[in-house]
């Protein structure tokens, strides 16, 4: 069949899941997911094996992501930074519905950023006075349903809170479910929508974000799978920078989004984590086998391209570390799909590397709309379309001092597929990996003079990133004003 056979404009559901690291998705190669809905995306959509995200936390990332610019372009360089003007206001003008239900991480958290609705779910656990106030949707659900919210207010009463890594058991009705509500929410307004226009729809699942808290049912059907090993290695930790020493200090000190993170946890308290993590991205599964099953009953999943990606990843006790703030892979690699098999011919899992961003730019040109002037992503469109292309030199991602990465006013990676550089912009201090002979990324090779060469060729490729990412955002934000 012709790859555009499609008609013009389709509709685009982007599917953004909060934290959930690349190796999730079994139809990937990770034979102990339990994902088969994500598995016939990739089975019948086109995969990108190697996407890094622009930063491994969740503002930056996502406000990077709808603008297509880096967090130190956008000027969003932390959570709870206000966000500039959002490509999706040009979606809007172009004549698409654009809807947002579940979580975006805007600041502030209701601001409209280009939508016409939004129906808005934030973090699962904002248990904490230095959180900004805010009741979301599923606050109200919750409230009107005469239930509890389950955070690190009532998870602290648990005798074995201290123990648990972040993994509980969801014991409330299920359809409470912070991911099965807001799952239910986007299915809800795919049946009840009554216009014909176009649409862009964004479903922000909260998890499998912390806390890791999948209902039993689903933790049951990992009860006996045989695992990855965490990848752990004491030794390593001492030789690690101290930049990324009071990352993982931050963790052992406090329990953010009811984590505990342990110094010394046992093999068990690993595996019960990761049980827990991945049996909510199983739950997040069956939310999106329901937008399936919704987009077939309005009759637009011909014409409709589906997305699948994450805002970053989580370190689940790699290289001793809680969540993310580094750019260890599972922080900064991510899963990324694009679905529609009337529109691209599936193919095999795409190799070349890209930026997360690359995916908001491809909307962008799945709707005829062009981007604003200074942007840095790039459409994905001739990969999609099997046309000559080749993938990214270079990716990049920056981490700010905020209140978990405390230590370096700006952590960089840059990364051209084998050799990773993440240098710090007030230290001389780093860290560089082979991850082809490396790919744990265990022997920091900063100062071995053997590598010198490839440490001073990232360094210089980050200086002139750096250089092209002030004033290319510079003609962006001329232009928005």
């Amino acid at each position: 069949m012709p790859e555009t056979s499609a008609p013009d404009r389709p509709n685009v559901v982007l599917v953004m899941t909060d934290q959930q690291r690349h190796d999730t998705i079994a139809a990937l190669g990770y034979s102990h997911m339990v994902t088969p809905n994500l598995d016939r995306l990739v089975s019948e959509g086109v995969a990108f094996g190697h996407a890094h995200v622009t930063a491994p936390s969740c503002t930056p990332s996502r406000a990077s992501f709808f603008t297509g610019l880096y967090p130190s372009g956008c000027g969003v360089l932390r959570n709870d930074e206000s966000w500039p003007r959002t490509w999706v206001e040009d979606l809007a003008t172009a004549g698409y519905r654009c809807v947002n239900v579940g979580k975006m991480h805007t600041f502030p958290y209701e601001a409209p950023t280009g939508f016409h609705e939004r129906h808005v779910v934030e973090n699962k656990d904002r248990g904490t006075p230095t959180v900004p106030y805010l009741l979301d949707n599923w606050d109200k659900a919750l409230h009107a349903s005469g239930v509890t919210k389950p955070d690190r207010r009532t998870l602290r009463n648990e005798p074995d809170y201290h123990e648990r890594l972040g993994a509980f058991e969801w014991t409330l009705p299920e359809r409470l479910h912070a991911d099965a509500f807001v799952g239910a929410i986007a299915t809800h307004w795919l049946e009840t929508y009554p216009g014909d226009e176009p649409f862009f729809l964004q479903v922000g699942f909260p998890g499998p974000h912390p806390p890791y808290d999948a209902p039993a049912r689903l933790l049951d059907l990992y009860a006996d799978v045989d695992l990855p090993e965490v990848n752990r290695d004491e030794a390593e930790f001492a030789a690690m920078p101290p930049q990324v020493r009071s990352v993982r200090r931050e963790h052992l000190e406090h329990d953010h989004d009811s984590i505990v993170h342990l110094e010394h946890p046992t093999p068990e308290q690993l595996r019960r984590q990761r049980i827990h993590y991945y049996a909510n991205v199983t739950l997040i599964d069956e939310q999106v086998g329901e937008l399936i099953s919704a987009l077939e009953r309005r009759g637009v999943l011909e014409n409709t391209v589906i997305m699948f990606t994450s805002d970053h990843g989580d370190a689940l006790g790699d290289h001793g570390l809680s969540q993310k703030w580094t750019m260890y892979e599972p922080a900064v690699r991510v899963p990324a799909i694009v679905h529609a098999p009337d529109r691209f011919r599936p193919r095999a899992t795409v190799p070349d590397l890209i930026s997360h961003f690359d995916l908001g730019a491809t909307i962008l040109e799945l709707a005829g709309v062009e981007q604003l002037p200074g942007v840095s992503a790039r459409s994905l469109m001739p990969a999609l379309l099997g046309q000559e292309w080749t993938g990214r030199d270079v990716v990049f991602a920056e981490q700010a001092r905020d209140g978990i990465q405390r230590e370096s006013e700006m952590m960089t990676m840059t990364y051209d597929g084998r050799w990773k550089l993440v240098s710090f912009s007030d230290a001389d201090d780093g860290q560089l990996f082979d991850l082809v002979a490396d790919p744990q990324e265990r022997q920091n090779l900063w100062d071995d003079g053997a590598h010198a060469h490839e440490k001073e060729r990232l360094l210089d490729h980050t200086v002139r990133w750096r250089r092209d990412v002030l004033f290319s955002s510079r003609d962006w934000w001329r232009a928005v004003s």
